[in-house]
């Protein structure tokens, strides 16, 4: 049986982090290993892990890239799923990534996407139309594939092993879901999947200069790969890939 850890980074996250282990502990399929990395935190985040059975790793950095690789590197699992503390995945989100791993070989990463809740209905559209609807729109053509969303993903371990030597893991303001979706090589697919949804707090969209900080980390995370990773050389290097891995046409083999 395909064996999962899901790694959750929190800093000071104690009462949300109760409600996303609740959920876990509700899964048809559950997991086999949750991480909480303590990130840091001066409330009850790492007292609340224990108790809702997550092995808790501290990461005394602070900065979700670092403490997310912390939880990465120490995962057991043959998939990595991802969650933040504030996500509340629905019964099946385990089973349904696990069932789509164990029939598509060549998969690497999934992600899913969010359903905001707490806030307002205006706070909710904002989050969705302008940050989840616009990184899916605008970083799809730039990287080659879809973003990965880091409040929703699941990947092969040997996806990490290869990738987390690369990883901008000591940088603060960046986007380590975008980093990481910016470190994906050309065989390694990632998939979206739009019914493979959490709900996601809107608080970090709660004000203009919340959404604004998060908008302008994607910016540092991009010049971090420029220019060997602007998407003409993306798409450079995704050509001479297929091309090396093609199989040869009809008329090759005929003759």
């Amino acid at each position: 049986m395909t064996t999962v850890t899901v790694v959750i980074p929190a800093r000071n996250d104690a009462e949300m982090l109760k409600v996303c282990l609740a959920a876990l502990a509700q899964q048809t399929r559950p997991a086999d290993e949750i991480i909480v990395v303590d990130n840091s935190s001066s409330d009850a985040t790492a007292l609340v892990a224990r108790v809702g059975g997550a092995r808790v790793v501290t990461e005394p950095v602070p900065g979700i890239p670092q403490a997310a690789s912390a939880g990465y590197d120490a995962a057991s699992g043959e998939l990595i799923a991802r969650l933040d503390a504030d996500s509340v995945p629905s019964p099946d989100w385990m089973s349904h990534a696990i069932e789509r791993f164990e029939h598509e070989p060549d998969l690497a990463v999934l992600t899913g996407i969010g359903d905001f809740y707490g806030s307002t209905p205006v706070v909710h559209a904002l989050g969705r139309v302008v940050y989840l609807g616009g990184m899916l729109v605008s970083l799809t053509p730039y990287l080659g594939h879809p973003p990965i969303f880091g409040s929703n993903f699941m990947m092969r371990r040997e996806i990490w092993q290869e990738l987390s030597g690369e990883v901008h893991r000591t940088q603060r303001e960046i986007h380590d879901d975008l980093d990481l979706s910016l470190h994906i090589k050309p065989w390694m697919r990632v998939a979206y999947d739009p019914t493979w949804r959490v709900a996601i707090s809107a608080r970090p969209f709660a004000t203009f200069s919340g959404l604004k900080r998060r908008v302008s980390w994607v910016v540092p995370t991009l010049r971090n790969h420029w220019p060997e990773d602007s998407p003409w050389a993306r798409r450079a290097a995704r050509r001479r890939w297929h091309a090396a891995h093609e199989p040869p046409n009809r008329m090759r083999r005929a003759s």
